[in-house]
């Protein structure tokens, strides 16, 4: 969505609480917000970043955006996110003024010098945010049972590989395991993807927060491993060996499991309004997921 598609009443709240008319705004490429995101440029030079959605325009993102509100506002200074300068919230378009970042996304195929930078980043990001300095919902409440839902919906599952089909009762069971595996204290961003970080001079910004919960340190990297490979990078057992922690066996299981699950599942489903790229993306990060958990269970 360009800048000029947004509400007009949306464009000029924005001018007015920033106090200075909108001059440039340029889309940024990447994820799958079916709304606005855009670099802005004001009258003084002054750039920001604006995010803003509307309930017409997908009925879940708006949801997301103000969970992005209440997550964003209550992170402390000094951490490398960009920093919330302001949000408005009309019942129907939510908007979110950022700070501007100067820096790019990571560039694809994932270099490993460039990767190794990362997860040593995130990991010093998971310490920080160990315990927790804000309170939310354990990653536990965000349900992944895609495998559990495939065993109750044959016709679904019929259209699965034959390894899956074959195993997913044992699927299901070691899935069931992942909310306890995955319990921890610290603070986590529940959706880490290239898309969702930024490369500065001063290190490695995480944007995006809407999914933030409370888990194991370990969990963010575990998660982020299918797309990280599907991308170019390096291989699950690399990433892991070099893991600031290492997980009992089971528990990474658990949830190698519940992230497959959920990407096979998901990849069958209906694209959702306004987002008709995300099931490729995730048939995509399917097929990792699913050889890096038939490694695990040696199968």
């Amino acid at each position: 969505m360009s800048w000029g598609e947004v509400p007009q009443h949306v464009r000029a709240r924005v001018e007015d609480t920033l106090g200075e008319p909108v001059v440039t705004a340029v889309s940024q490429a990447g994820g799958f917000s079916p709304g606005l995101a855009v670099r802005v440029g004001l009258g003084s030079g002054r750039r920001v970043f604006v995010k803003a959605v509307g309930s017409g325009v997908n009925s879940v993102a708006p949801r997301l955006c103000r969970r992005e509100i209440a997550v964003a506002g209550r992170l402390p200074e000094g951490l490398p996110v960009p920093r919330l300068l302001w949000s408005d919230d009309d019942g129907d378009w939510v908007t979110l003024v950022f700070e501007d970042v100067e820096g790019r996304t990571p560039p694809l195929p994932w270099r490993a010098d460039t990767w190794w930078r990362v997860q040593e980043e995130l990991a010093d990001l998971a310490d920080a945010l160990t315990p927790s300095p804000i309170d939310v919902e354990p990653l536990a409440d965000k349900m992944f049972s895609g495998w559990r839902s495939l065993a109750a919906e044959p016709a679904l599952a019929d259209r699965i590989d034959d390894w899956s089909k074959a195993n997913l009762d044992r699927l299901a069971e070691v899935e069931s395991r992942w909310t306890a595996a995955a319990a921890g204290d610290t603070l986590l961003h529940g959706d880490l993807r290239a898309d969702n970080l930024i490369l500065t001079d001063a290190g490695v910004v995480v944007v995006d927060w809407p999914h933030a919960a409370l888990g194991a340190p370990w969990v963010d990297l575990a998660l982020m491993v299918p797309s990280v490979v599907a991308q170019g990078g390096p291989s699950p057992a690399e990433i892991m060996a070099r893991a600031r922690w290492t997980p009992e066996p089971e528990a990474l299981d658990a949830v190698v499991a519940a992230a497959a699950g959920y990407f096979v599942h998901a990849a069958l489903l209906p694209p959702p309004p306004g987002i008709p790229r995300l099931r490729e993306f995730q048939r995509v990060k399917a097929a990792p997921a699913l050889a890096w958990l038939r490694e695990r269970l040696q199968a």
